[in-house]
């Protein structure tokens, strides 16, 4: 069979995308086929967002039924499995009703509006928002702007005022830099930076900064957008401290590769937004609701929190016996599936090399490697990601040193 050439860079595609020179064509459980045949142990699941792999025999004939039967109503009409799924967030996550779009960045966005009306609702002209060094939130000028990474709002300015940067980790820092200030209304952040290089809030940080939000009038505000979906072995990141958010972002894994992003909502939250305040065309539309509510049951009915907190460990473990002792190595990190790699040199070249080699996986931070397989990964496989990985770290960093 005579090879397929792998697509070049298009004149007709804005080139705002560095590719990997491969091109897939089809995929099943953790692994993908390249359009020449070449297999790929994927450690990637499309940035976080295939939870289930790929052609998992119940997710396909699911969303092939609801194809047959209807796509897109539009939020006109009421949406029976919009009201499905709303119900099943709102019972894991303790929180009071749900609003549905399309992309995380969508669902940030309407934390940002929620938070602005709750001020303004307030009689706050000018609201505030806590947020964090090295967070992302998104590329929409108002996510871009909550966002603490200068490298991707250069070009963009001027960015959207109302925001307040802080430390992770640091409560006095968070105190200090809104004492007898009253118009902050909220604070917003990842438990764990994605794209920030896989760093986490401890879980004695998010108890204090409950307790001050709480004092201060504030709405806690999670983005769970890559850490949410049963990706740290419990159902949204934040549960592990046992905090309770005012209103939590999501999207990536909700829909198993189908996109969909949603923002649930408790008590101090759920009235904020009212008919005209807020609105989408594409969000909600039964094929997304049904890949959501298929999603869920699906990770329910196999384990696959226990999974990819066993799995996850396993992975976490391994890395740092093998890589531990290496120079240049600087920390293994993350929870559950949601894996970070640090080392001590710009590695972006390791992505490139890990396609060679037959495996998926990205950096970020420039220096972190990121590893946020589906959930149904194996014990047997995330042993056979490791066991290329790790010799492709170490030759590169030897090759660092010499």
């Amino acid at each position: 069979m005579t090879a397929a050439p792998i697509p070049a860079a298009s004149p007709h595609v804005m080139t705002t995308y560095g590719r990997v020179p491969v091109a897939f064509s089809h995929g099943d459980g953790v692994w993908l086929w390249d359009v020449n045949g070449k297999k790929y142990l994927d450690g990637l699941a499309g940035i976080a967002v295939n939870t289930l792999g790929h052609n998992h025999p119940q997710l396909v004939p699911a969303l092939q039924e609801q194809i047959s039967r209807v796509i897109h109503t539009s939020n006109y009409y009421h949406v029976p499995l919009q009201e499905q799924l709303a119900a099943k967030l709102v019972e894991l996550s303790g929180l009071e009703n749900a609003f549905f779009c399309s992309t995380g960045l969508e669902a940030n966005e309407a934390l940002i509006k929620i938070a602005r009306k709750f001020g303004h609702d307030k009689g706050i002209d000018r609201p505030q928002i806590v947020v964090y060094e090295h967070a992302f939130h998104g590329r929409s000028i108002a996510t871009l702007s909550a966002t603490g990474n200068p490298k991707i709002q250069a070009g963009f300015g001027p960015l959207v005022e109302g925001f307040i940067r802080v430390p992770l980790n640091d409560i006095e820092a968070v105190k200090k830099a809104t004492e007898g200030n009253p118009n902050v209304v909220a604070v917003m952040f990842e438990v764990i930076q994605g794209e920030g290089g896989i760093h986490a809030m401890s879980d004695d940080y998010l108890r204090e900064l409950r307790a001050l939000s709480t004092e201060r009038g504030w709405l806690m505000m999670i983005d769970e957008v890559q850490s949410g979906i049963g990706r740290t072995g419990k159902w949204f990141a934040h549960q592990w401290s046992g905090i309770k958010p005012d209103v939590v972002s999501l999207a990536k894994g909700l829909g198993s590769g189908v996109p969909v992003g949603a923002v649930l909502a408790g008590p101090a939250a759920a009235q904020i937004l009212q008919p005209g305040n807020h609105g989408t065309t594409f969000g909600g539309n039964p094929l997304a609701m049904r890949a959501g509510v298929e999603t869920l049951r699906i990770a329910e009915q196999d384990g696959l929190l226990e999974n990819a907190a066993t799995v996850g460990a396993h992975i976490r473990d391994r890395l740092q016996q093998e890589l531990g002792p290496v120079d240049g190595f600087q920390e293994v990190r993350g929870q559950g599936l949601m894996i970070g790699v640090e080392l001590k040199h710009s590695c972006g070249e390791l992505v490139g090399l890990g396609a060679e080699a037959g495996i998926l996986f990205s950096v970020t931070a420039d220096r972190v490697v990121r590893l946020v397989p589906a959930l149904i990964m194996t014990i047997e496989e995330a042993d056979q990601l490791i066991d290329i990985l790790v010799p492709l770290i170490k030759k590169f960093l030897a090759a660092q040193s010499a």
